[in-house]
């Protein structure tokens, strides 16, 4: 830029912030756009660099969701029976801890995440408003390396039950903080892209984990984990809080620093405050749980987001994920159980990371109604081939588990997976958006906690018994999206309300 444009700028500024209420901070040469109002060019990659260390949170929620996969055949006292290659490899390493889980203890291990995550994903949305969405993720990240050192270095299933719970405080509290922060932080025109990076990571974290588990001891791969959480608190110190939540405390310094830090010193941040302002505006300031029933807008967006995050865990993808071993040993697949695990997990990240590159592109709902009916399919085969199997048959279709497991996996990856967590982000204003979207992954991790909890006692009744009544929910989850949700693509902030209102 030649120096006269530079001056003409500068007098530009000047004459603006003349024009301000007082406030001596904005008149911070520094926080200046460098390029005519209007004309202003973004740049995204530190919107993904940012959405990037945050998700690292999903990263450890999605080991802490696998773990239990490689590691229960290990240390249950069956675990020759299992058919688990890592049981065999480890046997050496893991014969010095003296952890044997009965049938009952397992369960716990394995729900207790859940349990942890109802308790971390209430308080969250409430502490986010108040010291903000990054100094949040700071605090809640500190239960996560916590727990990863309790399950390490522990000797008994007592310290494992402290480990699992105080891990799932981090997980859901995460689940919380990142699709906010998420949200606040990304241009319209990448914002579905950027809110599907935090599934994306998620099954990176899954997989890391069935990779890993598979040729590691299980107090290996829970020590490998712990640096996961230390790498997140460490990328989070260099990281801006979100120009909504401070533009939304009153300081408009710190949120053109935030938005220039984000978008480039060459963004139009004029334009850009005066958007967020205009949408912080239309709300009440800090609102009550009452006024998010009371209002039609937030109402309507709380039920289409809580059905989503029901829909989600309903289609049982937690439960295939927490047993993928033992679904695949009792299915008598030819592979090893462990292998058929990294296929899976393999399948998981590459479908979520087409789902990031289609979710701007093909739209929401298109994708939603696709995977919800591509799961009903799936899971009414596996129902099917356990039915025949229970009957003596099915000697000669011992493939069919993986390819079903396989095709649901990417189906739920490009949708049901990452767009109700997109989604979540995109549905209420400012005021709301911390307690609805605590709320909505309170109700995610109490499904979590029922689908863990049931499958096994839906099991009880017969191996197929679980997967006909997941199929069920997907049938339901396919007609409700096609009647009741608009495409969100695209759309301001404002026409979401718009449509949430009824207008």
């Amino acid at each position: 830029m030649d120096s006269e444009k530079v001056v003409r700028a500068m007098a530009r500024w000047w004459q603006t912030v003349s024009q301000e209420d007082g406030d001596q901070n904005s008149r911070d040469p520094m926080n200046y756009d460098l390029l005519q109002e209007g004309v202003g060019r973004t740049s995204k990659s530190r919107q993904y660099l940012a959405a990037l260390i945050i998700c690292l949170g999903a990263v450890a929620a999605g080991t802490a969701l696998a773990w239990t996969s490689p590691v229960f055949p290990q240390i249950t006292p069956n675990n020759s029976t299992a058919g688990n290659s890592t049981a065999n490899a480890t046997s050496s390493t893991s014969s010095s801890s003296d952890i044997l889980l009965t049938k009952s203890q397992e369960t716990w291990v394995g729900s207790l995440l859940a349990a942890g995550a109802l308790f971390g994903a209430l308080p969250s949305g409430f502490i986010a408003d108040t010291i903000g969405r990054r100094y949040t993720a700071m605090v809640m990240d500190v239960p996560f390396i916590l727990a990863w050192i309790s399950i390490s270095f522990g000797q008994s299933v007592g310290w494992l039950y402290v480990g699992r719970f105080l891990i799932g405080i981090s997980t859901g509290s995460f689940c919380v903080v990142a699709p906010m922060y998420i949200s606040e932080i990304a241009e319209t025109s990448i914002r579905g892209s950027l809110g599907t990076l935090f599934q994306l990571l998620l099954t990176i974290g899954i997989l890391f984990v069935y990779v890993v588990g598979a040729v590691v001891s299980w107090t290996t791969l829970s020590t490998l984990c712990l640096f996961i959480p230390i790498l997140l608190l460490v990328g989070l110190i260099f990281l801006p809080e979100t120009p909504v939540y401070l533009l939304k405390r009153g300081d408009r310094t710190k949120a053109t620093s935030s938005l220039k830090w984000l978008w480039g010193n060459y963004c139009d941040t004029n334009s850009a405050i005066q958007v967020i302002q205009h949408d912080l505006d239309k709300s009440s300031g800090d609102a009550s749980i009452m006024d998010l029933f009371s209002n039609r807008a937030s109402r309507n967006g709380l039920v289409i987001s809580v059905l989503l995050m029901v829909f989600q865990q309903f289609s049982g993808i937690n439960a295939v994920i927490f047993y993928t071993n033992q679904i695949f040993v009792s299915a008598g697949s030819t592979l090893d159980p462990s292998i058929c695990s990294i296929i899976v997990g393999v399948v998981q990240v590459v479908m979520t990371l087409a789902s990031s590159l289609l979710i701007d592109k093909s739209g929401r709902k298109i994708l939603l109604v696709a995977s919800s009916a591509i799961m009903t399919v799936c899971l009414a085969m596996l129902g099917a081939y356990f039915t025949i199997k229970a009957n003596g048959g099915a000697a000669s279709i011992g493939w069919l588990p993986l390819l079903c497991v396989v095709f649901f996996i990417v189906s739920f990856s490009v949708g049901y997976g990452p767009i109700p967590w997109m989604m979540m982000g995109e549905l209420f204003l400012p005021d709301v958006k911390g307690t609805a979207v605590s709320l909505t992954v309170m109700v995610n991790w109490v499904c979590v906690f029922v689908v863990t909890w049931c499958f096994g006692s839906l099991q009880s009744f017969g191996d197929d018994v679980p997967f006909w009544f997941f199929s069920g929910w997907m049938a339901v989850a396919t007609v409700y999206v096609v009647i009741s949700l608009q495409e969100t693509k695209g759309k301001s902030a404002s026409q979401i309300q718009s449509w949430l209102s009824g207008r």
